[in-house]
């Protein structure tokens, strides 16, 4: 099996590439470093399109995200297709179907996105399935947050906040979120080429985590003892000032994958335990 594989520098990228390397042959590509016009992909199989404009909490602009999510998708699909490639897997987003909701998102659920990234997610997955044929198969797994070892962005404030601050005021948030170690996502893109499956997927853990249960497994990890403290208003003034923070801290956002393990019949290989832990203390690769 020859792939092609974007994204290779990233967090994602670069497990999938120290973890299958010895089962699949690969060929990388990068829309910053390489040219696009001489890129060979006559003896490619399969493309795995990872590299994107991640949802950034600072902004960017619509343009940022359609020119990367979007155009660069598009360019690199049809291409694949023009050469024979016969299989196309983009890596989405739990994003396309909104924000946070008492709703437990399925591969079916109307996709209603509320943010530029989450729309320059959706827009790009329509237009590739535009392109679906029976030569070229398209498969788009949606994700939740993926954490593991050297996670950035919010995950790793999380752990920061952790090591530094005893007193949390965090304490009985029984809010649901469901989350995927990246080993279990990366055994679900194995997965998806060894079978060469179109059609939409979601990654998850098995366990969903409130916020609450995931700074206690953070501590227990890092031997770190803490205790949750109530602070009048805190809620309520969180909510007020820094609406996104409330909504990632109390609010709920859960998948239900039923439908991608039946049909794939899949399993995780990780506990979200496990994931915690590797995610602090490292895993060999």
């Amino acid at each position: 099996m020859n792939i092609l594989l974007t994204g290779s520098s990233g967090f994602l990228g670069t497990y999938f590439l120290q973890n299958y390397s010895s089962k699949y042959t690969m060929k990388t590509f990068s829309f910053l470093q390489d040219n696009f016009q001489t890129l060979d992909i006559e003896n490619i199989n399969t493309v795995i399109h990872l590299s994107a404009l991640v949802h950034q909490m600072g902004g960017a602009s619509v343009e940022e995200y359609e020119k990367i999510n979007v155009i660069q998708t598009l360019l690199l699909a049809k291409k694949a297709k023009e050469s024979g490639v016969s299989h196309f897997i983009f890596m989405s987003s739990v994003k396309v179907y909104g924000e946070e909701s008492q709703t437990v998102y399925t591969e079916n659920s109307a996709c209603k996105p509320e943010d530029d990234y989450g729309k320059s997610k959706l827009k790009a997955e329509r237009e590739l399935q535009k392109l679906e044929d029976a030569s070229f198969k398209i498969s788009i797994i949606r994700t939740p947050i993926v954490y593991g070892y050297g996670v950035k962005a919010n995950i790793k404030n999380l752990i920061n906040l952790v090591k530094k601050i005893s007193l949390l005021p965090f304490g009985a948030i029984q809010n649901k979120r469901s989350m995927v170690y990246i080993g279990n996502l990366c055994h679900l893109l194995d997965v998806v080429i060894e079978q060469q499956k179109e059609g939409i997927f979601l990654a998850s853990d098995d366990e969903v985590v409130s916020t609450t249960k995931l700074i206690e497994l953070i501590a227990k990890n890092l031997d770190k003892k803490i205790t949750f403290i109530q602070i009048p208003f805190f809620k309520q003034l969180l909510k007020l000032v820094k609406p996104s923070f409330y909504k990632r801290l109390y609010e709920s956002l859960e998948v239900d994958t039923t439908q991608t393990k039946k049909i794939l019949g899949f399993k995780n290989l990780y506990t979200l335990q496990e994931g915690i832990s590797f995610m602090i203390h490292g895993k060999e690769l």
